[in-house]
């Protein structure tokens, strides 16, 4: 890729011995994988599943060639999310704090709790890391009909860095404690506002990183625009369950998470950030 690469990657793919094994099989697997990617609550979420960890010596393997790439690919991307981040908080007269991103297969132990895969990319806000399982993206393709891509990975990684602002800025922190006093319903409105701002960061620093190093390739945006209908709540509780139940919705439609998306990436403004009040939640 020609750019920097950042030094806060933790690639724990080549270790082995300590096995997470989760309760529920296949389905409890993919309900658990359809509450969690992109989630912005992961202390929640990760804690309502019964895990074991078996107890092993740990073992490290080399990586293959294409494992290393796929690390350089990582690093790049996540340089770049700290030169846009660095650069907006500096413009803003504050500080960044770089998140590490953790790059796992099967299962990891976190400061939210122990993980499989099944979880889904997701953010720790309790260590400020980043845990993505890469098979991920072959289950957000074929089971969740996604377009394949390196710029739907960069869009993941992105979002999960909005949830990483989110934590500097205090904005998760607000919300957890208005859930806590609010009703399920209202709790569920909190979520999907707080996703959708971590779409609309996601398109920001598309719109930043684009001017920075000309990095997008054609189809790169509608790649983007295709995981985010992938995973946005009515498709998935359509595919999954038959049916739309917006009263559970934690996560925004498919046509609010491509909305806030180009949003951030067509404005490059980040005052248009607000999706509480765009949703009618004062105090944002």
């Amino acid at each position: 890729m020609g750019r920097r690469e950042s030094g806060n990657v933790d690639d724990r793919r080549g270790m082995s011995g300590g096995k997470l094994i989760a309760g529920g099989g296949v389905i409890g697997l993919i309900v658990l994988l359809v509450n969690m990617f992109l989630g912005g609550d992961a202390a929640q979420l990760v804690t309502t599943v019964q895990q074991q960890v078996a107890t092993g010596e740990v073992t490290q393997r080399e990586l293959t060639l294409e494992e290393q790439k796929i690390k350089q690919m990582m690093a790049t991307l996540l340089a770049d999310t700290e030169d846009v981040w660095g650069t907006i908080f500096s413009e803003n007269g504050a500080a960044y704090r770089k998140p590490t991103l953790v790059l796992f297969t099967e299962a990891v132990q976190t400061g939210c709790g122990n993980a499989t895969s099944a979880a889904g990319p997701f953010y720790c806000p309790a260590d400020e890391k980043i845990y993505m399982d890469m098979a991920f993206f072959v289950e957000l393709e074929q089971r969740f009909g996604a377009k394949g891509g390196d710029f739907a990975i960069a869009y993941v990684l992105a979002h999960e860095v909005g949830h990483h602002v989110q934590t500097v800025l205090g904005t998760s922190e607000k919300v957890r404690r208005l859930q806590e006093r609010v009703s399920p319903s209202e709790a569920n409105e909190l979520s999907v506002a707080l996703e959708l701002q971590a779409d609309f960061y996601a398109g920001l620093w598309t719109h930043y990183n684009q001017k920075r190093t000309q990095f997008l390739e054609s189809g790169d945006i509608e790649e983007a625009i295709s995981a985010a209908a992938a995973v946005g709540d009515d498709a998935i509780q359509r595919r999954m369950q038959g049916h739309v139940n917006p009263d559970s919705f934690t996560h925004g439609t498919s046509a609010q998470r491509i909305e806030w998306f180009k949003k951030g990436y067509e404005t490059g403004d980040i005052r248009r950030h607000n999706t509480f009040a765009a949703l009618g939640i004062d105090g944002f």
